[in-house]
C-alpha cells in the first residue's frame, strides 16, 4: 500500500486494519470501543482522497456520535488534505448545497434519525448523485438491524448512489447473528451470498413458533447453526478488533457522546442561564445561592427540571437514549454513574424493564448499606447481572468492580477526586482489560464546561469553586 502520511500515529491494529481494508469497496470495522475504529475510517477517507479516489464523504451516525466526528477528523486528518464539513440540520434542508460548491474534499455529517424523514433522505440523496466519488460511512451500523424499519429501508436505499462504503459498530451481533443481514445489505448483497433475508434466517438459524395470543404464532429462532461458516464469510470483507486483543490499549480510554438540547429544554436552559448569570455577577448574593443556580442548569441537562413547588417535571430522555446507544454496542458488564438521584431511579427503571429484573445492581444514598457488599459480589460474579448503578460520591470509593470495561458518565460530579476514584473502581489491580469511559455530555452547555474543568484537571468541588469559575462556566 502507498505510505500514508498520517497525521496521528496508529496502533499496529489500525494500521493493519487500515492496510487491509484501504482500497476495498466496501468493509466493515466491527472493533470494539476504544479501539480507534473512527481513526482508521477517517485515515481510509484521507487515504482514498489522497489517490483521488474520492472527493466527497457522507457520514451518518447517531446523534449522540455524529457531531464528534467533526473534531475526530480534525484530529486525525492530515493537514495536506483540505477538506470542508457541513452538518444536516433540519431547519436549513437545502443548506448543505454550499458544499457542492467546494474545491476541497466534501464532508457532509448527518445524524442517522434524520434518515427516518422525506428531507433527510432527499437530501442525502441529492448530495450523493452530484458527487458521485463518493464514501459512505455508516457509524453503529446496528441502527439498521432492524430490516423492518422505515429508517433501515431508507438508508439502504443509498446503497444503489454510493461509490465506497464502509460500516462501523463494536458490537454487529447485539442480540442474534440476524442482525447481521441488513448491515452487510448496505456494503453490498452478494457479500452474504443471499438475496433475501428468508434465505439467510434459514441457512443460519432454526426456527420455531410461539405462540402470543388471539390464536396468533410467531416466528423465532430455536438455534444458530454453520456459525463457522459465516463467520468465514464475514473475514473476507471485515476487521474485527476486541479490546483484549490491544494491548497498547491498556491505558484508560476516553470518549465523548453528545445530545442537544431542544425544544422547551433548551429554552429553559437559556432562561436559566440569563438567570443564573445575573445572580453570579451580583456580589450581593451568596455563594452557596449561586451554586444553587449552576445545579438548576446542570439539571435540565440531564433531563429534568423543578417546578415553583419543588415538583420534579421531566424535560428529555436525551441521554437516557444515548445511554441505550453506547449499551447496544458495548459488550459485557457496564458501571454507570449518575451525579442525581432523579436519574438513578430513571436509569434503572429503564434498564429493568427493557434487560430484565435480575440485570442491575446499585449502590447510591438509598441503598441500605448491608446490602452493598452484595450488590458488588452480584456485580462481580453473577452473570446475570450486567449493570452496575451508583452515585460516585456515594459508591465511588473503596470498591473493586473489575468484572467491567464500560464505565458510563450519565452526569458528573463537580468533585475531580470523586471522578478520579469512581474511575478507578473498574481500572485496577484484577483488571485485564482495557477500560472504556464514555461521558454521554449536553453539547455547548454547562456539561461541557464542567467536562473541560475536569479534563484540565481543575479541582471544582463546591468548597473551592471560585465564583470566577461559576461565570465562565455560565459563558
Amino acid at each position: 500500500m502507498w505510505k500514508y502520511p498520517y497525521k496521528t500515529k496508529p496502533y499496529e491494529h489500525q494500521r493493519n486494519a487500515l492496510n487491509e481494508s484501504a482500497e476495498k469497496q466496501q468493509w466493515a470495522y466491527f472493533m470494539e470501543m476504544g479501539t480507534g475504529k473512527t481513526k482508521v475510517t477517517i485515515d481510509n477517507m484521507g487515504y482514498l482522497a489522497f489517490k483521488g479516489q474520492i472527493n466527497a464523504a457522507l457520514i451518518i451516525a447517531p446523534k449522540s456520535v455524529y457531531t464528534i466526528w467533526e473534531t475526530e477528523i480534525e484530529t486525525h486528518m492530515p493537514n495536506a488534505i483540505k477538506y470542508e464539513i457541513f452538518k444536516w440540520n433540519i431547519d436549513k434542508p437545502k443548506a448543505y448545497e454550499q458544499l457542492n460548491k467546494s474545491k476541497h474534499l466534501r464532508i457532509f455529517l448527518i445524524n442517522v434519525e434524520a434518515l427516518s424523514t422525506k428531507r433527510g433522505v432527499e437530501g442525502c440523496k441529492d448530495y450523493l448523485l452530484k458527487n458521485k466519488l463518493n464514501f459512505v460511512v455508516l457509524d453503529e451500523s446496528t441502527t439498521i438491524k432492524n430490516k423492518s424499519a422505515k429508517r433501515t429501508k431508507n438508508i439502504l436505499g443509498l446503497r444503489p448512489l454510493s461509490h465506497i462504503r464502509r460500516i462501523l459498530t463494536g458490537s454487529p451481533i447485539t442480540k442474534s447473528p440476524l442482525d447481521l443481514f441488513t448491515q452487510c445489505q448496505f456494503l453490498s448483497p452478494e457479500l452474504l451470498g443471499f438475496s433475501s433475508y428468508l434465505a439467510f434466517r434459514n441457512r443460519y438459524a432454526e426456527m420455531t413458533d410461539i405462540p402470543v395470543g388471539s390464536g396468533r404464532y410467531i416466528s423465532v429462532p430455536k438455534y444458530y447453526k454453520r456459525l463457522e461458516e459465516l463467520e468465514i464469510k464475514l473475514k473476507q470483507f471485515a476487521t474485527r478488533i476486541r479490546k483484549d486483543q490491544c494491548l497498547d490499549l491498556k491505558p484508560k480510554v476516553r470518549s465523548k457522546r453528545y445530545i442537544e438540547l431542544e425544544g422547551e429544554s433548551k429554552q429553559i436552559y437559556n432562561k436559566l442561564r440569563t438567570s443564573a448569570l445575573a445572580i453570579v455577577e451580583d456580589s450581593t448574593i451568596s455563594f452557596s445561592n449561586k451554586l444553587t443556580e449552576i445545579i438548576k442548569l446542570h439539571q435540565v441537562c440531564n433531563g429534568f427540571t423543578k417546578d415553583d413547588e419543588g415538583k420534579m417535571l421531566r424535560l428529555h430522555d436525551q441521554k437516557v437514549k444515548a445511554l441505550h446507544e453506547v449499551i447496544e454496542e458495548a459488550d459485557g458488564k457496564i458501571i454507570i454513574w449518575a451525579n442525581y438521584l432523579w436519574n438513578i431511579h430513571e436509569i434503572i427503571h429503564s434498564l429493568k424493564s427493557r434487560y430484565g429484573e435480575e440485570s442491575v445492581v446499585s449502590i447510591f444514598g438509598e441503598v441500605d448499606v448491608k446490602d452493598r457488599k452484595k450488590a458488588v459480589e452480584s456485580f462481580q460474579n453473577d452473570s446475570n447481572v450486567r449493570f452496575f448503578v451508583g452515585n460516585p460520591t456515594t459508591g465511588g470509593f473503596g470498591l473493586t468492580l473489575t468484572a467491567c470495561n464500560t464505565v458510563v458518565y450519565f452526569s458528573n460530579n463537580y468533585n475531580l477526586e470523586v471522578r478520579m476514584q469512581s474511575e478507578d473502581r473498574a481500572h485496577r489491580m484484577g483488571q485485564k482489560g482495557t477500560v472504556v469511559y464514555i461521558d454521554i455530555v449536553a453539547k455547548n452547555t454547562l456539561d461541557e464546561a464542567i467536562m473541560k474543568s475536569l479534563t484540565n484537571k481543575g479541582q471544582i468541588a463546591a468548597k473551592t469553586l471560585g465564583e470566577e469559575d461559576l461565570r465562565s462556566w455560565l459563558l
